[in-house]
């Protein structure tokens, strides 16, 4: 079920992810939500979230791992062109989806989605630091590449095509060239 949330909530966003649709994606019978989830949709769409988050942490974690800035950003790129190429361009960030849409409404939804973006952020300072970057420029270009990947991935949802991945990808990498 939280398979299917997700997958839900990256191709439709939160108003996508209803019990039914999750119900009729999963074919998981209808005891089953309130069984696992008592809070009902909230509760599994946070849980969908937290997996969603996850498993792109552990993908950005191994390119972390092997010590590269810039192969560490364009394993990042690969792995979102890989989802939008695959998903005919439906399918987005869930965080960005939950960020977007109710971050607001659901209970604990801001703090789920901090927490993600957060988590990235700070794999990617402690990269940037050990690559020899000073801490506060490592934290802004961090967090530029994050808003720059994440804004691209909407850019190609739109336009249907992979260019602002590849442009924006093509930034990032002079800038991890040169500066420090």
């Amino acid at each position: 079920m939280l398979d299917s949330a997700a997958l839900l909530l990256r191709e439709r966003g939160v108003g996508g992810v209803t019990v039914d649709a999750v119900l009729a994606h999963s074919g998981a019978p209808r005891g089953s939500v309130y069984h696992h989830f008592p809070g009902g949709r909230d509760e599994l769409l946070l849980g969908a979230l937290t997996q969603a988050g996850a498993f792109v942490t552990e993908r950005l974690e191994r390119a972390v791992e092997r010590g590269d800035p810039r192969q560490a950003v364009a394993s990042f790129v690969r792995f979102w062109t890989r989802a939008l190429t695959d998903s005919n361009f439906r399918a987005g960030c869930p965080a960005v989806a939950v960020a977007v849409d109710s971050r607001l409404e659901i209970p604990g939804a801001g703090e789920a989605v901090r927490a993600v973006f957060d988590q990235w952020r700070s794999m990617l300072i402690r990269l940037l630091v050990a690559d020899g970057y000073r801490r506060p420029r490592a934290e802004r270009l961090a967090t530029m590449t994050l808003a720059a990947v994440e804004g691209a991935i909407i850019v190609c949802r739109a336009a249907g095509d992979v260019r602002a991945l590849d442009e924006v990808a093509a930034e990032l990498d002079l800038m991890l060239t040169r500066d420090r």
